[in-house]
């Protein structure tokens, strides 16, 4: 017979030491897994090697109890079932009700049948037990059984096999946002289903909160059946739910983790769960992850350049790169500056790395403004023509106060306000606001320049052109790198060239890495070029060398004849 203490979810076992009634407690499978006193006294079940449901009461085997034992495991309330009592030559009415381990049964003398019995005083106990365990919506157990039923399960001994999965559903928000609050509980009550319809004996599903679920597993080859327990909750998850004849696609990303190996206390075993579902999700979402050393090693590094972030900017750890600008003529006409962080310990950190960091942080603001500072007093050493291009991220667009400031350090600086150009994605854009567009009007009053960075990458919506003052239009590097044999990337290239000057918009080319991207770019007249092929980014401290060399700096390259090299020298217009 089962072990009490390592089946039974805590609340339950509380219920049994706090009551008189006849109750007995059963798992998925119907096995016996505890009882009240009384019911151990009236029952004798412990003298039983392997005791069930049926062992105790086998009269619930008949087709009309059988069939409300099953509603109760399907729709998760309670049912009353009258049953003979052949001891006593009775009746005897059963309170039969869901718990996060199974089923739950109490004895009440009485006469009714295989009827609701929300309004009878034994089954009121079982209703307000299930109330207080089990979600409303889903009608899976809640975080309270959930948290009762891994606290009383844990520690696992060595060999054991329990199986914990956070489960996080993917492109759950767009959902409530577009179709309302009902459609997301639709959908919610919908991925309960499907999560239930994965699970097989003694695995367990519940909700924890929002589009928040979990599964406890108890298998012995660990992680080998967890693995394929979250890879068929993620393939129940890929056809579409069908709300109101509206298909809509939601996925499930999970992170496994495995006690004792991973954790043997609860908030331990939470933690590595919740750190394998974090690599799912940046692994690309709609996938399951389990546990490793490597990915709290991953998190920890990435903890601490948090921490350092912090610091950075008053420590000088950042500093700027710039990459030119080239024109058609073959001129160096400005340069891009291109944020960069040196770590004193790790060295170099990528961009992409730590600016995600600054932006949750609510740091991009400050070190915006450093950058666009720094970069500006560098271009008033360049020839008075130069443009000079800095990034605003999101975060720091969408901050209160960018045109003030923008306008602080154009003054400060001294500056003209012509030379600076200032590059937004598309996705500064999504939430298409007043501010945004009076954000955008006021930059432009200014007299700053205005590119829209990485086009065709995002949404690329036609709207953003209409409806928003930009000067230029960057074409994304992805688009580039195949130009010269992929026709398809060259018509969506030329069309947006043709569509910019129609608007009026210049056109920047990013990524340029080959002689026959320049030349079929300049072909179709392309305002601007920047990429590896013209000059890997450059320090401050070497544009100057770079300017008066700029023949060998920017085509020193097989190839190249002589006409082009003497045209790329800078100031040849």
């Amino acid at each position: 017979m089962p072990d009490v203490d390592a089946s039974m979810p805590a609340i339950d076992r509380h219920f049994l030491a706090d009551t008189d009634e006849v109750v007995s407690f059963y798992d998925e499978g119907f096995h016996f897994i505890g009882a009240s006193a009384r019911h151990l006294e009236r029952h004798a079940v412990e003298d039983l090697i392997e005791a069930s449901l049926w062992h105790v009461y086998p009269e619930l085997l008949a087709p009309g109890p059988k069939a409300a034992i099953d509603f109760v495991i399907a729709n998760g309330l309670p049912r009353n079932i009258e049953i003979a009592d052949t001891t006593r030559n009775t009746r005897l009415t059963l309170v039969v009700f869901r718990t996060g381990s199974g089923l739950g049964v109490l004895e009440a003398q009485g006469s009714a049948v295989c009827r609701d019995t929300s309004t009878q005083g034994e089954s009121d106990r079982a209703l307000l037990l299930h109330q207080a365990t089990h979600d409303v919506l889903t009608g899976l157990p809640n975080r309270r059984q959930f948290s009762d039923q891994l606290r009383s399960t844990l520690p696992v001994p060595s060999g054991g096999g329990l199986a914990l999965m956070q489960i996080d559903l993917d492109d759950f928000k767009p959902i409530n946002d577009t179709l309302g609050h009902g459609a997301g509980d639709a959908v919610l009550k919908m991925a309960a289903d499907r999560i239930r319809s994965a699970l097989k004996d003694r695995e367990f599903a519940y909700r924890l909160a929002g589009d928040e679920f979990a599964v406890i597993q108890w298998r012995a080859d660990q992680p080998r059946e967890a693995e394929q327990l979250a890879e068929a909750i993620i393939e129940a998850f890929r056809p579409p739910f069908t709300v109101d004849g509206i298909n809509v696609f939601v996925g499930a990303s999970i992170g496994v983790a495995i006690a004792p190996a991973d954790g043997n206390e609860i908030e331990q075993l939470m933690k590595a769960a919740d750190i394998a579902l974090y690599a799912a999700k940046k692994d690309g979402r709609n996938r399951a992850r389990t546990f490793t050393r490597s990915m709290l090693i991953v998190l920890e590094q990435r903890e601490m350049l948090r921490r350092s972030l912090r610091t950075a900017l008053k420590e000088d750890q950042f500093f700027i790169e710039y990459q030119p600008l080239v024109s058609p003529s073959r001129a160096v006409v400005g340069f891009e500056a291109l944020l960069r962080w040196r770590h004193p310990l790790i060295g170099i950190i990528p961009p992409s790395v730590f600016i995600p960091m600054a932006e949750a942080d609510g740091l991009m603001s400050e070190i915006g403004q450093w950058l666009l500072e720094q970069a500006c007093r560098a271009a008033m050493t360049w020839p008075s023509h130069f443009t000079i291009a800095v990034n605003l991220s999101p975060a720091e667009f969408l901050h209160a106060g960018l045109t003030d400031r923008v306008a602080r350090v154009l003054d400060l600086v001294g500056i003209r306000a012509e030379r600076l150009e200032l590059e937004i994605t598309e996705s500064v854009l999504l939430e298409r606001t007043t501010n945004n567009l009076d954000t955008l009007n006021t930059l432009n009053v200014l007299g700053v320049q205005i590119s829209l960075d990485d086009f065709g990458t995002y949404y690329s919506s036609l709207s953003y052109l209409k409806n928003f003052p930009f000067d230029t239009i960057k074409i994304d590097q992805y688009f580039i790198k195949d130009l010269e044999h992929d026709r398809k990337g060259q018509t969506i290239v030329r069309s947006i060239i043709a569509l910019a000057h129609g608007l009026g918009m210049h056109v920047t080319a990013e990524g340029v890495e080959t002689e026959g991207q320049v030349n079929w770019l300049c072909k179709e007249g392309c305002d601007r070029l920047q990429g590896y092929f013209l000059s890997f980014p450059l320090p401050a401290e070497a544009i100057g060398d770079f300017l008066r060399n700029s023949s060998t700096q920017i085509t020193d390259f097989p190839g190249r004849d002589s006409d082009l090299n003497q045209a790329l020298r800078p100031g040849t217009q």
